[in-house]
């Protein structure tokens, strides 16, 4: 039989059950809403420094130590004696019983292999660095420059190696078709400078932002994979692309999309519906579709995409309804993932 706890011994509440016997009017019954609420703050000062400027500037330094990492180990992969023993190796498969499972095993010399490692950072670099914006505070006055800051001292660095005045063979033969140093002035530039302006015009709490990095960096690059390995049947209006490839950019640039909009909305940046789906679906495939236009021989698809991704998805997002697609419109509702509101979760 247990006996009554005197009142001086009871045991002292905490702030979670004080705040969530408030949050439910002292009926007992568990609120859920107040237990995320309680945990979001939580997490929110537990994890990162209350100093929006001391944040942004540990999650710059974090991300660009990943987009250092991915970019080290592709200028290694991409290095043209690494690439000759692999192809040596690959060659030695097509002697044994290798080869009647992989026919098209022969095709793969080093130079396309170079090939190969070209478009894996086209896809890696902007997709890890994409992925590493959650880790920013929802102040969206440094947050963005902060954060492009880290394709901009790459931007930096390719021009002073396309102009002659470093030498990097590793991102040469890793970010070039044909190992010439000037390439890196056009296509891995553009490709660059798209970012960071998306990173400081859209930012995260923006479905442009998903549109045009899914599309650009996922949607291209698996398009030229594609395109050259299956792409055997040409388009009528430009024979240098591919219904495979066309295809294939529409496809891996708008399940990338919706891959990252599940992924930002569990930080509450973004909404998660059907018609956010829609509107990725159509602005991937106008990107496709420009990028099968014979106007890519006359500008680099690195300003194609980014540019029809903009100017498609600013229109059909508006008309779903889409919340910030710019954050330069003052409104900061929808930035943080972990604001707390009175009535409830914001839906941020």
């Amino acid at each position: 039989m247990s006996l009554p706890r005197p009142p001086c011994c009871s045991p002292p509440s905490s702030p979670a059950s004080a705040f969530l016997d408030r949050r439910s009017g002292g009926s007992g019954e568990t609120d859920y809403k107040g237990i995320h609420m309680l945990l979001a703050g939580r997490y929110k000062s537990s994890m990162w420094t209350e100093n929006p400027l001391l944040r942004d500037a540990g999650a710059a330094v974090l991300t660009g130590v990943a987009a250092l990492a991915v970019l080290s180990f592709w200028e290694l992969v991409g290095n043209r004696a690494l690439l000759d023993q692999v192809h040596l190796f690959l060659l030695s498969l097509c002697s044994n019983s290798l080869h009647f499972a992989f026919p098209d095993i022969e095709l793969l010399t080093a130079f396309n292999l170079q090939k190969l490692c070209r478009k894996f950072v086209h896809i890696t670099v902007g997709l890890v660095y994409f992925l590493m914006w959650p880790l920013f505070s929802a102040d969206d006055v440094y947050a963005p420059f902060l954060a492009s800051l880290v394709i901009a001292f790459n931007i930096i660095k390719v021009t002073l190696i396309g102009l002659g005045f470093v030498k990097d063979d590793g991102v040469v033969n890793s970010m070039t078709r044909n190992g010439d140093r000037r390439e890196l002035l056009k296509g891995p530039l553009y490709y660059a400078c798209a970012i960071t302006l998306t990173t400081v015009i859209f930012w995260r709490t923006s479905p442009i932002s998903i549109a045009v990095i899914c599309n650009l960096c996922a949607g291209d690059g698996v398009a030229d994979i594609a395109g050259r390995r299956f792409g055997h049947v040409k388009l009528p209006h430009n024979p240098e692309k591919s219904y495979a490839g066309s295809i294939a950019m529409f496809l891996s640039g708008f399940l990338a999309s919706i891959l990252y909009m599940c992924y930002f909305h569990l930080f509450r940046f973004v909404e998660e519906n059907w018609s956010m789906v829609i509107a990725f679906g159509v602005t991937s495939l106008a990107a496709a579709i420009v990028e099968a236009f014979p106007i890519s021989k006359r500008l680099d698809d690195n300003l194609t995409v980014p540019i029809a991704s903009v100017l498609i998805g600013v229109l059909v997002f508006y008309y779903t309804g889409a919340k910030n697609l710019c954050c330069m419109n003052g409104d900061s509702s929808y930035i943080s993932a972990t604001c707390l509101e009175s009535d409830g979760i914001s839906r941020c």
